[in-house]
């Protein structure tokens, strides 16, 4: 009979529902994996996934049979050139309105404000997506539109987690973006425009860079803050995405 494991696995415990186990097993080896590592020895995948060692073997033969895993000098393991083909594939395709839009779309439904996603271009801002709030008093930023870095909830956002921040003489300035860094958000009345309120997160890219800010606008007597959490729920799922 199989020996049951002592400590259930992170394939087990994280299981896709109506899949295969050997595919979930599979998958959460390659994921065993991450940004900075050096290759890893057979004792390291098994304790990353709480494999067996006799398990994980196995699975390895499959992957590196497919090119997903490379067996290296020492007996230690890498990712394998069919992830790199893979991931070029992946970019090839990749359209980011694909991925930022439906999710803008139902920050807008869950609030009914409108969103914005800001990305840095040169010593300013770029609004790159806009769904508009179904309400007819709303504010008219379009996409397209050039704003400021220094003012403004999204440009203090793309400030404080980019490498604005280090460039910044002001202590007030300074101040803001500390605890901006400190909270993971940044909401202001009037930063930018009078009346007008503004809710930011930051998005960031698989590697840990910045790569946009999400901002919620709404007139000033309709701030919300119960709208801070779906805002950063949203920045966080974008985070998965880009």
């Amino acid at each position: 009979m199989p020996r049951k494991a002592r400590n259930e696995s992170l394939a087990a415990s994280h299981a896709a529902p109506g899949g295969a186990a050997a595919v979930d097993r599979a998958l959460t080896l390659l994921s065993a994996f991450r940004q900075g590592d050096a290759p890893l020895s057979l004792a390291e995948l098994a304790s990353r996934t709480q494999l067996y060692k006799s398990t994980v073997l196995r699975l390895l033969a499959s992957l590196e049979h497919a090119r997903l895993v490379q067996r290296l000098e020492g007996g230690r393991y890498g990712l394998g050139s069919e992830v790199a083909r893979l991931n070029a594939v992946y970019a090839a395709s990749f359209s980011l309105d694909r991925v930022v839009l439906p999710v803008m779309r139902a920050l807008v439904a869950a609030t009914r404000e409108s969103a914005a996603y800001h990305v840095v271009q040169g010593d300013a801002r770029l609004c790159l997506y806009r769904v508009d709030s179904p309400q007819p008093i709303r504010d008219h930023i379009q996409a397209g539109d050039v704003l400021p870095l220094d003012r403004g909830t999204g440009g203090r956002v793309l400030s404080a987690f980019g490498p604005i921040s280090a460039a910044v003489r002001s202590a007030e300035d300074k101040n803001i973006y500390a605890r901006i860094r400190a909270q993971g958000y940044f909401t202001a009345m009037g930063d930018r425009l009078a009346g007008v309120a503004g809710i930011s997160a930051p998005v960031f890219k698989a590697d840990g860079s910045l790569a946009a800010a999400l901002t919620l606008t709404m007139p000033a007597e309709r701030y919300d803050e119960r709208h801070v959490q779906k805002v950063l729920e949203a920045a966080r799922t974008l985070s998965t995405l880009v």
